[in-house]
């Protein structure tokens, strides 16, 4: 059985990937916040990502990473390079020095969040991020594509859309993701005998999606949750409003938003 760290483990999408896994690897939780209902499996030791050491040290020993932790929302400057930006070459230069053979990196729609709603993009386009947040996904991306090619580590990219339980609003029937599909999706990059650097988007069967995920297709993955299921619900509540800002970019407000100005949460966690 493989061990797996999981940072970011006391999050929304971390806490998910905990109950999806269960007894199908041994679990290495971390993150700055305690994660306390440990299960059968489970270990904890908290690290925070600026801190190379205390990095290298939850890295030391396991065969892959889930690198779900930093900054999940618009932030400072500070705040977004420290943790986004130096805490994730932090976990890749881990994992090159302490022999984990693979990364499963945690990206955002934010990292293409200026692309239009009316395009449908796939993987190889070029990133257009909307925010500091999405500059560090871009970054993440690329770093990791550097430490597959020139050291052999093998990563895949997630563009994550919107993992909460369930759709809350239009935008979200486009890119969301139940945290089942996104497992799965996870499991395959930890599991797929042939990997080297891939992008894929974390998105589940959405009727509505904007993106082309075939390279995760490719790759095995077979969504089965759609957010068209809550179509109804939501577009009874939540319709968007075509005057406001964000509305017509796949990242939404978050193209709009500054440092400070009241972030929304992030889409994910």
């Amino acid at each position: 059985m493989k061990e797996v760290l999981i940072t970011g483990a006391a999050g929304l999408i971390g806490t998910g990937l905990r109950e999806n896994f269960k007894g199908r690897y041994r679990l290495r939780l971390s993150d700055i916040r305690p994660v306390e209902d440990l299960a059968e499996g489970e270990t904890f030791i908290a690290a925070d990502l600026a801190d190379f050491d205390a990095v290298r040290a939850v890295v030391d020993g396991v065969d892959a990473v889930v690198h779900m932790g930093g900054v999940a929302s618009e932030g400072t400057w500070e705040d977004i390079l420290s943790a986004n930006i130096v805490g994730t070459y932090h976990v890749m230069e881990a994992a090159r020095q302490t022999g984990a053979k693979r990364v499963i990196y945690a990206s955002s729609v934010h990292a293409i969040g200026f692309y239009p709603r009316s395009q449908r993009i796939g993987v190889d386009v070029t990133v257009r991020p909307d925010s500091r947040y999405g500059v560090s996904k871009a970054f993440g991306e690329s770093i990791g594509a550097l430490y597959a090619d020139k050291y052999g580590l093998e990563v895949m990219a997630v563009r994550i859309g919107n993992a909460f339980p369930e759709p809350i609003d239009e935008r979200r029937l486009s890119i969301w993701t139940s945290h089942a599909d996104l497992a799965q999706l996870v499991g395959i990059g930890l599991d797929h005998p042939e990997l080297h650097y891939e992008i894929v988007y974390g998105v589940s069967g959405n009727t509505r999606s904007w993106w082309d995920n075939s390279n995760a297709e490719r790759l095995g993955y077979r969504p089965m949750d759609n957010a068209e299921d809550w179509a109804e619900e939501v577009m009874a509540k939540a319709p968007q409003d075509p005057s406001s800002a964000g509305a017509h970019v796949q990242g939404g407000d978050f193209a709009f938003l500054e440092s400070g100005g009241g972030s929304p949460p992030s889409d994910d966690d």
